[in-house]
């Protein structure tokens, strides 16, 4: 199961740094995760300052 970058994202790209397959990318608005890439590490989930990646689908 991927996860998922909620609306509370404030956009500081901690995340996308992290992300050992890439599968993370500035969006409009919040950082976007791609499903097909994320292997379900958690990686991004430790160092987002606000909590904004939760497990999704």
């Amino acid at each position: 199961m991927a996860h998922v970058i909620t609306d509370e994202c404030i956009a500081c790209g901690s995340c996308e740094s992290e992300c050992p397959v890439e599968a993370i990318s500035e969006g409009e608005d919040k950082y976007l995760i791609d499903v097909e890439l994320c292997t379900d590490c958690g990686a991004c989930v430790d160092v987002c300052p606000v909590e904004a990646i939760k497990p999704g689908a």
